[in-house]
Formats: structure tokens, sequence, C-alpha cells
């Protein structure tokens, strides 16, 4: 198997495109100032993973940020702090903030140039759109949690993906390479759904599991990187080693 034997990347943003972590973390700081302790970035972000799955599966129709506001008082009484309205609304507002990896818009710009580009998120349309202005490409297709009614790894969000591929650009299962870095969210459900997955480890330096729920027994994927530019890099090598730009 070979990353130019498919002409659709599906794509997770939030963790795979955009460094949600250092987003979390930093929204976070106007709560963890009032905790009376130290709370390092890897605790606040480890706190929004053992919350956020809750959430969404207890509402699964609420908007992104009511789920962010749900988690933030949820977090604030872990901490043994009063919840707070407006601080909890201030972090739901904060996914247009979270920043872009660095290597993300230059090596979607490069995967254009070969593949499909598709967006399965889990955020609402409106914090897509202010992300999207950071990753520097226009998607093909970007499927929403507010545009399904559910949150990933809902197998709904899947389906949904796949039945509009199949309706609105004649794509087989067979062409889509899921990319991702949520072993939880998105490889574990794309590789049970027949899918060829791309694991984006950005943690691997770090270790753990982040702002994700912990997987017990990692999935098999079909292709693993680091970064998205490491993934671009093998595409280009692929394509040289075949004698040509890999173009579909």
């Amino acid at each position: 198997m070979k990353l130019a034997d498919f002409d659709t990347l599906t794509f997770d943003c939030y963790g795979t495109l955009i460094d949600w972590e250092t987003g979390i973390a930093a929204a976070l700081e106007p709560l963890a100032a009032r905790a009376g302790r130290e709370i390092a970035p890897d605790e606040r972000v480890a706190a929004f993973g053992h919350h956020e799955h809750d959430e969404q599966a207890r509402t699964p129709d609420a908007r992104y940020p009511e789920i962010l506001a749900a988690v933030h008082a949820a977090i604030a009484r872990d901490w043994g702090v009063d919840p707070d309205p407006g601080l909890a609304r201030a972090f739901g507002a904060s996914v247009p903030a979270w920043p872009a990896f660095a290597d993300s818009a230059k090596a979607l710009r490069y995967l254009k140039r070969h593949y499909r580009l598709v967006i399965l998120s889990n955020v609402h349309r409106d914090g897509f759109a202010a992300s999207n202005e950071k990753l520097g490409v226009e998607f093909d297709a970007i499927y929403t949690a507010e545009d399904i009614g559910s949150y990933k790894p809902d197998p709904r969000n899947f389906h949904h993906m796949l039945d509009h591929l199949a309706r609105d650009f004649g794509v087989t299962r067979d062409r889509i390479l899921h990319t991702a870095e949520s072993l939880f969210h998105d490889c574990a459900m794309a590789r049970s759904l027949g899918l060829a997955t791309t694991w984006i480890h950005r943690r691997a330096a770090a270790g753990g599991f982040g702002a994700t729920r912990a997987v017990e027994e990692p999935p098999d994927v079909d292709f693993y990187f680091t970064s998205l530019a490491e993934m671009a890099a093998a595409h280009r090598k692929d394509a040289a080693g075949a004698g040509g730009d890999g173009s579909k």
C-alpha cells in the first residue's frame, strides 16, 4: 500500500491540523489561575480530555461552544473552583483562537495538488471556518458535528461522510485515506468501518493521550507519521520513486 493509492484524504482537524492542546491550555489559564495551585498545561488538557467525550455523548445535538462551556464547568468543579458562566462562555468561544500547527498550511497546499481534501470535524461550522483561515487551502467538503447531530467516534459521523462522498463525488471507500491524530475519535472507528488510516502522532515526543481519551488497544493503522510535513514528504518520495509527481 502506498499513499498514492488513494485520491481522497479525509481529515480530523483539531489535534491533527489545528494545535488544539495549545489552544485549550491557553483558554483554561483564567480558570487555572483561580485554583490556588499551579496547574500545568498537560494537566489542563488531560482534564479536558476526561470530560469532553462525556458531554458530547450526553448532549450530541449541542453545538460545540455549548459542549466546551459544560466541560469548563466540570473542570472547575474538579479543581475546587466555583463555576463561572462568563469564563465558561469565553472558553466555549475560544476555538477561533486555537493555532494551527506550524507545518499544516504548507503540507496541505502540497497534498491539495494530489488529493481531494475533506474535513470530518467535531466542532461547529463557524468554529471551523475561523480555523480554516489558518490552514490556507479550500477543502472539497466539510462535515461537522453541527451538520450531523452527533460527535465522533459515533459511527453516524463517518457514515454521513461516506454517504456524501459517494453521492456528491462518486468516491468509494477504497479510495479514501482517513488521516487523524486521535486514535479514540478517529482511527479506531475508521478502521472498524473498513477505511485505510493514517495516524499523525503529534504527541509522539510527549507521550500519553493529551486531550483525548486513552485507547487501551491501539488499532492497526496503515501509515504512521509524527507530523503532516512528514506525510507530505513521504508522498513526495513515493511519487519520485514512481517516476512522476504522484498527481491523480
